[in-house]
């Protein structure tokens, strides 16, 4: 029986809270905690409604070390999950430190002036936390997340050595609007228009954003789909941990529409992170362009269709090729009956909630600043098919 402290009440954060209310047997308490409180209440009573069971919510600046550690010392929890913006990871993990808590989230830190995809900062965490006998777990989400822990369970059952990876990431669903991200704009639109990286014979080789492509035929109907090379944070600690990776790649669909409307946006200068002035004051495009488009959370109700993200590796088995296939297929309209969240929130959802079950249960607890693919993958791949997000491995030829 424990206590978690989730931060961060967007798409994501509700998908969580839901999820841990359904385990209530590891997830006795539930505190939801978010800069604006309404959405944290409004959260607490789809919950309760649907599953008659009572959380707590709280307003948390989380960008405030001191103010975090005040709401942590009163609600004195066994975890934080971390489902705040990007920015706010370093904030938390150091009110972590400050009052003995266990940490978790489901992407890496990112400077707010420098869309910089790393994991360095929160690496260099790792001596404090293990030093202090916490336990931080980075990129508890799908990508990162899950594909990290399905290259884990392929390692240990299936390779002697994994050579080239791909992971191939497709939203084959439909909003109906003409342009709207489903999760946070900011955060998309920064990852999607920066270059493009893959790991290649031991070095990262760049390329202009999304001037790589190639099509895809994804299973159970959903059929061809022009997929673009990406960098994502997951493919950074992979090549440590992966043993003979000679090649590694990210993919991700987009529409045309989708594609075309990012492209004017960056045309007109929409897109900058960096300060203009605006009638006497400094204001950045990208967050008014995101003050403007479709709330994510929004999309729920209106996003038809399914989502198919998984890894396909080559490599060798008793000294013959081996190319594997693990994927999972989630319908955008089944995540919204169950937790009131389109597939992608759910996606990421389900995961950071496993995550933090393993932890509290102590299948996952070591000291330190860890990955997910360090660790024993196999309770995680089992508790997917239980908790919503069933997975399928096939053989390719």
């Amino acid at each position: 029986m424990s206590k978690v402290l989730i931060v961060g009440a967007g798409g994501v954060g509700s998908v969580v809270a839901h999820k841990c209310a359904q385990v209530s047997d590891v997830f006795s308490q539930i505190v939801l905690a978010s800069r604006t409180v309404s959405k944290c209440d409004a959260i607490a009573g789809e919950i309760e409604k649907r599953f008659n069971k009572k959380i707590t919510t709280a307003k948390l600046d989380a960008d405030n070390v001191q103010e975090t550690v005040e709401l942590i010392k009163s609600v004195n929890p066994d975890l934080v999950l971390n489902v705040a913006l990007p920015y706010q990871d370093l904030a938390l993990m150091e009110a972590c430190l400050a009052t003995g808590v266990d940490y978790l989230d489901t992407a890496n830190y990112e400077p707010p002036d420098l869309a910089k995809f790393e994991y360095k900062w929160q690496w260099e965490y790792e001596k404090r936390f293990r030093e202090k006998n916490l336990m931080a777990l980075l990129g508890s989400g799908f990508d990162p997340g899950v594909t990290n822990v399905f290259c884990a369970w392929a390692q240990k059952h299936h390779f002697d050595e994994i050579h080239q990876l791909d992971i191939i990431d497709c939203n084959a669903g439909d909003h109906g609007q003409a342009f709207a991200t489903n999760f946070n704009p900011e955060i998309n639109i920064r990852e999607i228009t920066q270059p493009g990286r893959y790991w290649e014979q031991g070095e990262w080789v760049e390329t202009d954003p999304l001037s790589w492509s190639m099509n895809y035929d994804f299973p159970e109907g959903i059929g061809p789909r022009k997929c673009y090379l990406m960098y994502h944070e997951e493919l950074e600690s992979l090549v440590l941990h992966l043993k003979g990776l000679k090649r590694a790649r990210f993919w991700m669909t987009f529409s045309d529409q989708y594609l075309n409307h990012l492209k004017v946006l960056e045309n007109i200068g929409m897109t900058r992170i960096d300060p203009i002035d605006f009638q006497g004051e400094k204001i950045i495009p990208l967050q008014f362009l995101k003050a403007v488009l479709p709330e994510p959370s929004s999309l729920g109700p209106l996003t038809k269709g399914r989502t198919c993200i998984g890894c396909v590796m080559k490599g060798i088995k008793d000294n013959k090729d081996k190319t594997l296939y693990i994927y999972n297929i989630c319908s955008h309209e089944e995540a919204f009956k169950e937790v009131g969240s389109q597939a992608i929130s759910y996606t990421t959802g389900v995961p950071a909630m496993i995550g933090a079950m393993l932890m509290l249960q102590k299948k996952w607890h070591l000291p330190g600043v860890w990955n997910m693919e360090q660790f024993d993958p196999d309770p995680f791949m089992d508790a997917l098919n239980l908790h919503g997000l069933p997975w399928k491995v096939v053989e390719l030829s």
